[in-house]
């Protein structure tokens, strides 16, 4: 039923098309030079579906679609449920791309249970080792933090980060972002929450920190809400054809991000975020005409 549900599942990849499209957007990560699609996928939610063979198989669909459009990052956390273990399924299932830039998180009070926990993150995801480990949204910090430098100086992790959602504990963010050596801070920033412009985006330029926006539609909220109003025309002056593309457009355009990690079941919303890396995006001024008439609606 597995393998059934999966073919049916990739009959909505064109083949062959979606290899031959452009390259999305990339940015440098301050602390390498490494260049990274700016679209990543999130995993929140959309992939903690059990044992269901049927949603398996969407969700390895998802991140076939996902590579062939050229993306790389894709980010999870031991607190999301069964999503790992349906990562490292669908990775088996592709053969293990070469392209995948794996980014997960450690999340534990303890910092002794840190190591262990990180190993099981491993053998669910089925790879060598991770490019990117956070601290999920600062629990345990100072131990993880210890833990995960120690990797990265033993040549057995490459990128080391901090992460917050929904605004939370910024305060102690930007006391992490100003006093440690990290490579990548990851926040929430969309065109309705914008506390992260005050001080954490300013401060991760300054200080070469490389940014992972997580929840740019709020969770489906935000996107949900906009559909019942029709898109502005002038969202065509930067090839916006839907909201979600809107949305991640303009975050795109603040010069902190480095990728946004939207999260989907859907090969159609993957393909479609993805293509919001293409073409122009807004100006400043726009940027501030499209969070006004958001916030207006």
């Amino acid at each position: 039923m597995a393998t059934a549900a999966l073919g049916t599942a990739m009959l909505a990849l064109p083949p062959g098309r979606a290899l031959a499209q452009p390259a999305p957007l990339a940015r440098a990560i301050p602390s390498s030079g490494e260049r990274m699609p700016a679209i990543g996928l999130g995993s929140w939610i959309t992939f903690n579906v059990g044992n269901d063979a049927a949603l398996q198989a969407e969700c390895t669909a998802v991140m076939a679609a996902f590579f062939a459009g050229g993306g790389r990052m894709i980010d999870s956390s031991p607190m999301y449920g069964s999503s790992q273990a349906v990562i490292g399924r669908g990775l088996a299932t592709l053969g293990h791309p070469d392209a995948l830039f794996a980014a997960e998180k450690v999340w534990t009070s303890s910092g002794t249970n840190g190591p262990a926990q990180i190993d099981e993150t491993r053998r669910l995801w089925g790879v060598e080792r991770f490019d990117l480990l956070q601290v999920h949204n600062l629990l345990g910090w100072e131990a993880h933090l210890d833990t995960l430098q120690a990797m990265k100086a033993a040549g057995r992790l490459r990128y080391v980060g901090i992460t917050t959602s929904e605004g939370r504990r910024h305060d102690l963010v930007e006391q992490i972002m100003a006093r440690q050596p990290l490579d990548f801070v990851q926040l929430s920033y969309n065109p309705v929450d914008r506390e992260a412009e005050q001080r954490l985006l300013p401060l991760a330029a300054e200080r070469g920190i490389a940014v992972i926006v997580n929840r740019p539609f709020q969770q489906g909220a935000l996107t949900r809400r906009l559909d019942r109003a029709p898109l502005p025309d002038w969202a065509a002056e930067i090839g916006a054809t839907s909201w979600a593309q809107l949305i991640l457009k303009f975050i795109l355009a603040e010069p902190a991000v480095t990728v946004a990690i939207p999260a989907t079941t859907r090969v159609d919303h993957v393909r479609e975020n993805l293509a919001a890396a293409g073409g122009a995006l807004p100006d400043r001024e726009l940027r501030g005409r499209i969070a006004a008439h958001i916030g207006a609606l």
